[in-house]
């Protein structure tokens, strides 16, 4: 049996759906739907995410039970220096000490993941990463 992702809802606050939609636009996903409480981007192999703008008033704690983060693949070092750039001028802040190479998250050597972590306006912890030969 094979099987992948389909799609994937986060519950957000309304007033943050343009960020979502901005920042999967950028990193060239498809906006497949959008309203004033909903807004759903599709990945190249028809994976979804859809961010719902319903969420209780309660505090997102990544590193408590559920998920940490979610990893969007990227297809080139440059990419995510690109979107690092991008964020930066919108105000949104690097953490962990990112944009770095994690030569501990590769098998040999001549190959980097090279990554950048953010949080969105609701905190949910995202991170962009490129995994290949090393480019530079």
């Amino acid at each position: 049996m094979q099987s992948g992702i389909a799609h994937i809802q986060f519950n957000v606050a309304a007033a943050n759906l343009a960020f979502y939609q901005d920042l999967f636009g950028f990193l060239g996903w498809r906006t497949i739907f959008a309203d004033d409480g909903t807004v759903a981007v599709a990945g190249k192999h028809g994976e979804s995410l859809w961010f719902i703008g319903e969420v209780k008033d309660v505090a997102n704690d990544y590193d408590g039970p559920g998920m940490n983060h979610l990893g969007i693949g990227a297809e080139s070092q440059a990419d995510v220096d690109l979107l690092a750039a991008h964020l930066t001028e919108r105000g949104v802040d690097l953490l962990f000490d990112t944009p770095r190479h994690r030569p501990d998250f590769v098998e040999t050597d001549g190959e980097t993941y090279y990554q950048i972590m953010f949080e969105s306006p609701d905190r949910l912890l995202l991170e962009f990463a490129y995994t290949g030969p090393h480019q530079g």
